[in-house]
């Protein structure tokens, strides 16, 4: 991407902003289809050591403002690559709105409800184990903490996956 640079504003380095220029594009057909001028914010991230470059028009608010809104963003990216990972929703009930975060929901609450049970048994279950052994014990009236022991464990196939554990 080809630009100039129209004006620099002054930045505190400390808060990890690098620069905060105004740019305009330089390219024929892009300068066409974009003639306004945008924002280049050049970012140094501490927690990672990483630098990042952000384009925006918004020119309201502060360059480490916008920083910090990409950042969160980023976050909120990573909590839905997790849901995909680990929530296993393979097909919806429904389609509208409510009907797909009800079932989101539905799953977001047992994968919490089965960390606290790993939690506060202490057992070294992943955390699909426990599910298995919650999910064919429903209707049974063993108490929870006799389910984790190693009896019930010959009915539990653990999934082969090559990922990091949670807890």
């Amino acid at each position: 991407m080809k630009f100039k640079r129209v004006y620099s504003a002054k930045t505190n380095k400390a808060d990890g902003v690098i620069a905060d220029q105004t740019v305009k594009l330089v390219n024929f057909y892009a300068n066409r289809e974009y003639p306004e001028k945008f924002r280049r914010i050049k970012f140094y991230d501490t927690e990672t050591g990483k630098k990042f470059i952000f384009l925006t028009n918004n020119f309201d608010l502060t360059a480490l403002q916008i920083a910090l809104l990409y950042k969160q963003r980023w976050k909120i990216e990573l909590f839905f690559k997790w849901i995909k990972q680990h929530l296993k929703i393979k097909s919806f009930w429904g389609y509208t709105e409510n009907a797909v975060k009800v079932q989101v929901y539905c799953a977001i609450i047992t994968f919490v409800t089965v960390a606290l049970v790993k939690q506060k048994f202490k057992t070294e279950l992943t955390q699909y184990q426990i599910l298995q052994i919650l999910s064919i014990t429903l209707v049974n009236k063993t108490p929870v903490n006799q389910l984790f022991q190693d009896a019930l464990l010959q009915y539990v196939k653990e999934q082969n996956y090559n990922q990091l554990k949670m807890f």
